[in-house]
């Protein structure tokens, strides 16, 4: 057995983001969070600010390739992660290095629609996506709006959740952000059945990149060795702070605090510090 590394590395498939709130500095900052290094393969380039996507490039499936296996042939990497695509043939890129690598967990955040309601995948992606990734998945993390997208037959989201573990998912974990409920509530399936539910405060603002915040900090876990049931409850906590101190910088969404706790610790050692200035001065 190989052993632990100080820092584990996850390779990211991601877009680039140029407000920094989404896509792959997301996922950088999560990642970062859980004590792990990212190696990011880009997937895209996008025109978007916090309201919402104008355009987007995909990367040449071909350049996306070589980005990876340079990566996979230099350094060992202990889980996927993957957001946005923008291509059926990225998507078709994305499976030639995962079904080459069956022993690397993978976390998919099926990037379907921006957060300001444009749409990202066409029904050819989609379709992709199902056939070709989702028999290579670990833990899926849709929000209710994507999962309905990618079962779209099923007629209630346990249905949905359903299919998609039919599709080749080990876990599905629904969000449930755009549901209309008082409480946020997540769902986990697995083995066949409904495994857990988890509910959290419903924060007030709507957020750009909660869902590349979650999906990096379940892979971080996951590569730090933590089994998938901790790592989905664990990083919806971290998610779950990283919005509650959120900012907003532009006219849209607010941008999650994903180094929310860098802050904590400096301000605990700033009152440490006083601390002990004080008891020299007494």
């Amino acid at each position: 057995m190989a052993p632990k590394q100080a820092f584990p590395a996850v390779m990211a498939f991601s877009g680039n983001d140029p407000t920094g709130g989404a896509g792959i500095q997301a996922d950088i900052e999560a990642l970062a969070s859980m004590g792990c290094h990212t190696a990011p393969v880009i997937t895209s380039l996008t025109i978007q600010d916090t309201q919402d996507i104008q355009g987007y490039v995909p990367i040449d499936a071909s350049l996306l390739v070589q980005q990876a296996r340079a990566v996979l042939e230099d350094m060992p990497i202990a889980a996927f992660k993957i957001g946005m695509l923008g291509s059926v043939e990225v998507i078709e890129a994305v499976h030639t290095v995962l079904i080459d690598y069956p022993d690397i967990p993978v976390i998919l955040d099926p990037v379907l629609i921006a957060g300001g309601g444009n749409e990202i995948a066409d029904e050819e992606m989609i379709d992709a996506i199902t056939t070709l990734l989702l028999p290579q998945t670990t833990i899926l993390t849709p929000n209710s709006i994507e999962a309905r997208l990618l079962a779209h037959e099923a007629d209630s989201l346990d249905a949905c959740a359903q299919e998609l573990l039919e599709r080749g998912c080990d876990y599905v974990l629904v969000t449930g952000t755009h549901e209309a409920t008082t409480n946020v509530t997540n769902t986990l399936y697995g083995n066949r059945r409904k495994l857990d539910s988890f509910s959290w405060d419903r924060l007030p603002n709507s957020y750009h990149g909660s869902g590349c915040t979650l999906a990096s900090a379940i892979a971080g876990l996951l590569a730090q060795g933590m089994e998938p049931f901790s790592a989905v409850h664990e990083a919806q906590e971290y998610t779950w702070e990283s919005l509650r101190a959120a900012y907003r910088l532009g006219m849209g969404q607010h941008l999650p605090n994903r180094l929310f706790w860098a802050r904590d610790e400096t301000e605990a050692a700033n009152d440490k510090d006083e601390k002990q200035d004080q008891s020299k001065e007494v």
